[in-house]
């Protein structure tokens, strides 16, 4: 883990997304996050929730964690070379201003109601038995981009507890967040959750972008 390139993939990407017509920077505490409504049209969104549908899978964790109730929602890595993902991933890089190698495979999510997942950080724990195979992998991931595709009927809203802010679903909008901090250190104030939905269904789209080329 390079802190000095992670302060500087920080960097660049706050000041393009700040400079970006139509991104908004939220005011949490310790915490760079930013919204971007209408990322995606009702049509893209409809397609991507048909495709998680088709293909979700309990979903699992890298970190050992003793609780069969971490993360209950259903998952699935969406084809990266399908040509209407591969629009919208490189759309988001854009945005973002990451290469494409940079980013991993957009994953598919999906809440039904009482599914959850609780507290945790994006970024890799270098403790962790996990980190020596993702370190050769492509490094720390830096920032997330996520992007609500539906709207739950009640609950599911995605908690920053520790920056003290709180974001409801909302169709289309995307969310974007450095997972380090200034100096390029893993930012505890990233931790997030999303809460568990209380009706109706909440579909999202996941992509992290790591310090080096994924692979």
């Amino acid at each position: 883990m390079t802190t000095d390139r992670l302060a500087e993939i920080g960097r660049t990407t706050a000041a393009r997304l700040t400079r970006t017509p139509g991104v908004q920077k939220v005011e949490g505490v310790g915490l760079d996050l930013y919204v971007r409504q209408n990322f995606l049209t009702a049509q893209e969104c409809g397609g991507l929730i048909a495709m998680i549908d088709a293909d979700r899978q309990p979903s699992t964790v890298l970190a050992t964690i003793d609780d069969d109730y971490f993360r209950t929602s259903e998952s699935c890595n969406l084809d990266r070379w399908h040509p209407f993902v591969d629009a919208i991933d490189r759309r988001i890089c854009d945005l973002m201003g990451m290469k494409a190698r940079q980013g991993e495979t957009l994953q598919g999510q999906r809440y039904a109601v009482g599914q959850q997942f609780k507290p945790h950080h994006d970024y890799f724990h270098t403790e962790q038995p996990y980190w020596p195979d993702e370190k050769k992998r492509g490094g720390q991931r830096s920032w997330t981009a996520m992007i609500y595709l539906d709207e739950p009927q009640e609950g599911g809203e995605t908690v920053f507890g520790a920056a003290g802010l709180s974001v409801s679903p909302r169709a289309g909008m995307l969310l974007a967040w450095n997972n380090m901090d200034r100096k390029g250190m893993p930012n505890g104030q990233a931790i997030h959750e999303g809460v568990p939905v209380m009706a109706g269904l909440k579909n999202i789209v996941t992509k992290w972008f790591r310090e080096r080329f994924w692979f």
